[in-house]
């Protein structure tokens, strides 16, 4: 049955090689795509069971709350603590843009001590690995023109934050001239959540407190990139699979022949199609495999080279698996079945004529 394929191996090496290619393409996009959200969402997750952040602002690196606002979110029954966060971006020495965190001393123990200590006020920094690595274990940094001490390094599982650098929440403010970007409220009983985000609200007018899952399903940064993502990924697989049918349509059309043969010789329209379908599935479950292998390589080398500081990183779940086989199958299947279908209707001395020219 799979005889032909062999027969006509250059174009299937094209197919394969086009099928690998779309897919792969959209593994990647959709899985680096889904890592910045997923990477900025578990940072907001890290001790926040409630996010306080300025009304009517889009994005937290614009926002600006009152820091002071926290010691008043503290004393409300049911609250465990509370972490002011002021979220920013600049050069650092010599890499041109890195992730800047100015974060209240209660939040220090969310990242690792890799060596040294946490930094005090007045111009002392730690710094992640990975941004370690890139400065060769630096002394001082200069962050806006100014000279920080570095006073220890840590490790990150998120890739944002072990590509940055932490100080003190009061040297940020100086920094980025504003009191907080957003506050994390870390609860004692979730099943409070609903009435003390209610008491948040009330507190005070210029800020807006949510669920941090809340935030997250509907914050617009995370909206824009997965739909830009989502378009820019599914452009790359059809217009791979639009190449692939042709080639499809140009092999099934060389076979003309072979299908007249086997339509003289009794052999139904229906088996005829089986036969088709079963070989375009086997070369498309071959590619996927293959682009899931390599997407699988890109992303890890992706996530280990230290010009990216961590940043790029994604991850092929479930849902993007099953999904994208699934649509690699449809697409490759409707894509061999039309010609095929198309061929076989026609009378055995027609398609054997036609097939000889």
């Amino acid at each position: 049955m799979f005889r032909s394929l062999l027969h006509y191996r250059y174009k299937t090496l094209l197919i394969v090689l086009s099928a690998t290619a779309a897919i792969t393409s959209t593994f990647l996009i959709t899985a680096l795509s889904n890592g910045i959200v997923q990477m900025y969402a578990q940072m907001l997750r890290t001790d926040g069971d409630i996010i306080v952040m300025q009304k009517g602002v889009a994005d937290t690196f614009f926002s600006d709350v009152n820091l002071s606002l926290g010691r008043s979110i503290a004393l409300f029954d049911g609250v465990r603590s509370v972490e002011g966060v002021i979220v920013g971006a600049g050069k650092i020495d010599t890499v041109p843009i890195a992730g800047i965190y100015g974060v209240t001393p209660n939040r220090y123990g969310n990242y690792a001590l890799s060596s040294g200590r946490y930094p005090k006020k007045n111009a002392e920094v730690m710094i992640g690995e990975s941004i370690n690595m890139l400065l060769v274990d630096p002394e001082q940094i200069t962050l806006f023109g100014k000279t920080f001490h570095v006073t220890g390094v840590y490790h990150s599982d998120i890739g944002f934050e072990n590509g940055g650098v932490v100080i003190n929440i009061h040297d940020a403010q100086k920094l980025f001239k504003k009191s907080a970007s957003f506050l994390l409220v870390s609860l004692k009983d979730l099943a409070k959540a609903d009435e003390i985000i209610g008491k948040i609200n009330r507190l005070d007018e210029n800020v807006v407190a949510k669920s941090t899952d809340a935030f997250i399903d509907s914050y617009n940064q995370f909206k824009i990139i997965r739909i830009s993502g989502g378009v820019i990924a599914s452009i790359s697989f059809l217009m791979g699979f639009l190449a692939i049918v042709s080639l499809m349509s140009m092999m099934i059309g060389d076979r003309t022949y072979e299908f007249g043969i086997k339509r003289a010789l009794g052999i139904s329209k229906m088996r005829i199609l089986m036969e088709v379908m079963a070989e375009v599935i086997v070369l498309t479950l071959f590619s996927f495999a293959l682009a899931y292998l390599v997407a699988e390589g890109v992303l890890y080398v992706l996530e280990h080279i230290k010009k990216f500081q961590g940043y790029l990183s994604g991850e092929i779940d479930a849902t993007l698996f099953v999904q994208l086989l699934g649509g690699s199958l449809l697409m490759a299947v409707l894509g061999a079945m039309i010609p095929a279908l198309m061929a076989s209707r026609v009378d055995p001395v027609t398609l054997i004529n036609r097939g000889r020219a």
